[in-house]
């Protein structure tokens, strides 16, 4: 079994394996003739049937995009593109385009304001993710929007770098940590940047502060004077940003999987870390028959990734979509970024760490190569959106240093070899310098303040955004709810049927969710081996 994907920066969220084919104008003329639709603002259209143009910007029906994946619900989505200048500080200069499809609501009466949903990553393209917004019923009561947000994959440019997905996935064989490693990391990123100047992106202008207005743009040419946001992982941290820069029109907003840009960076990963491992590991202790067959679990984890960082282990496993046997070297940093996935699949952590301690890491590199290796994981992330946010946005406000000091708060007893390298963010700062794009302004790491209507969600197991983000984010929003949902990992929303609940219940009354649900809640049942 290899793990689910971590929805966060520099990954993405598991999908179906074979591409879908761009849809023809005859299909999509049938869908929207077959489709009930809400009376949309261009005198009773349906919601994105209507080309229109406001200042700079024009949305244009069209054929539903090209995705790496299938996803069926394009079948019956009514698409389009917008079009925006890609710097707008030269409004007449180059044009980009995205594609927008627009999901119908379960029901026939749909509510008048949409739901736009922005996706993860950063990097992710929210036309991926339709299928995660419709398991958790998010089209109950509204239809849905989304729009790929610049550079990512069915946006023109695309700024992919299946390179570096390529790299990320050999480097299992490297010492994580070591100098060699990280000058092939910032090798893979310069290549990643010439890929870019070469498709003739300006990669100065793919960042929050751009995409908060491409949305804008959305709203306004498709017409509607409301509707709410739904934003999921790296997601968050774009509707934070959203809602203070471009506030006209916003109902409500539910973020799950809270990165508040204010803070957003090495040090708060590291935090997210230790509260996800932490909430795992105390689920465990509560549970009888897993503190006895695993007892003093997170003492192990901690004595683990000091002793694997000083001496790694060298394995070989198969994965089932690779024809040779991988190398995967299992250091302290790997088994980190190990476990950071790992609490999606929680009840089976205690059964791994043990195993590794008694001297078997097959289980684990075994995960860690099905993650990396699967067709999933190449191609689809836009690291020049990636590198674009990263490297404007958190590292001139982070230095190495905050970074280090960082670790060394969440995880005292790490060596220092590893504290630089915040799991998942390894060799930023390093690359940044490589991508070389000027700082945002200062204000971009203040904090939001908003009285829109705002819905809060975290993980007790999430070790990406940590579960104490959501209460950081509330206490400048004066009308929201934070809710942390137990024994839940990054992004509840995709596993929780409670959470779902929580958020289908917010859109219809923002200011008074349905959370009823939680206090059923239980914890996993952890694998208990013979």
């Amino acid at each position: 079994m290899s793990l689910p994907p971590p929805r966060h920066p520099r990954t993405t969220p598991g999908r179906l394996p074979t591409l879908l084919a761009a849809a023809t104008t005859g299909a999509l003329v049938a869908t929207l003739a077959a489709t009930p639709a809400q009376a949309g603002p261009g005198h009773g259209a349906p919601l994105g049937t209507v080309a229109r143009t406001v200042g700079d910007a024009r949305f244009a029906p069209g054929p539903c995009p090209r995705t790496a994946d299938p996803v069926p619900a394009l079948q019956t989505a009514r698409c389009g593109t917008l079009t925006v200048p890609e710097n707008r500080s030269r409004p007449k200069g180059r044009k980009i385009t995205l594609s927008v499809a627009v999901v119908p609501a379960a029901t026939g009466r749909p509510a008048p304001d949409p739901i736009v949903w922005f996706a993860g990553g950063p990097g992710d393209d929210a036309i991926s993710e339709i299928q995660l917004a419709l398991d958790g019923n998010l089209n109950r009561d509204r239809e849905l929007v989304f729009m790929s947000q610049r550079g990512t994959y069915s946006a023109d440019p695309e700024l992919t770098c299946p390179n570096i997905d390529e790299f990320n996935a050999r480097a299992l064989g490297l010492v994580s940590n070591a100098p060699s490693t990280g000058r092939l990391h910032v090798r893979a990123t310069r290549t990643c940047r010439d890929r870019v100047d070469a498709r003739g992106a300006d990669r100065s202008t793919y960042n929050d502060i751009e995409s908060s207005a491409d949305y804008d743009a959305l709203r306004r040419t498709l017409g509607l004077k409301q509707w709410n946001v739904f934003g999921i992982s790296y997601g968050t941290h774009l509707a934070l940003n959203y809602m203070r820069l471009h506030p006209k029109g916003i109902r409500s907003v539910g973020i799950d999987g809270v990165l508040p840009p204010s803070i957003a960076g090495g040090a708060l990963t590291w935090k997210a870390a230790r509260e996800g491992f932490d909430g795992l590991f105390e689920a465990c202790a509560r549970q009888p028959d897993c503190n006895a067959r695993y007892p003093h679990l997170k003492a192990t984890f901690l004595r683990l990734v000091s002793e694997l960082e000083a001496d790694p282990i060298t394995t070989t496993v198969t994965v089932p979509v690779h024809p040779e046997p991988v190398k995967v070297v299992l250091d302290g940093s790997n088994l980190v970024t190990w476990l950071t996935s790992a609490t999606h699949v929680a009840a089976g952590v205690p059964r791994s760490i043990d195993e590794l301690a008694q001297g078997n890491p097959q289980r684990i590199a075994e995960q860690l190569a099905g993650g990396r290796y699967s067709p999933q994981a190449i191609g689809r992330v836009a690291h020049g959106l990636v590198y674009g946010i990263f490297c404007s946005q958190w590292t001139p406000y982070e230095s190495e240093a905050d970074v280090i000091r960082g670790g060394r708060q969440a995880f005292p007893t790490f060596p220092r070899s590893m504290l630089a390298n915040a799991p998942q963010l390894a060799w930023l700062h390093d690359d940044c310098r490589a991508w070389n794009v000027p700082a945002a302004p200062p204000w971009i790491r203040d904090v939001t303040r908003s009285d829109i209507p705002t819905l809060l969600l975290s993980g007790g197991f999430d070790a990406q955004t940590a579960p104490s983000n959501g209460a950081y984010a509330a206490r400048t929003l004066s009308r929201s709810t934070a809710v942390t949902v137990p024994y839940v990992a990054h992004v509840v929303f995709a596993d929780s049927t409670c959470a779902q609940t929580i958020t289908t219940s917010f859109f219809r009354t923002p200011t008074r969710p349905n959370t009823r649900c939680l206090a059923g809640l239980q914890p996993p049942q952890f694998d208990i081996a013979p």
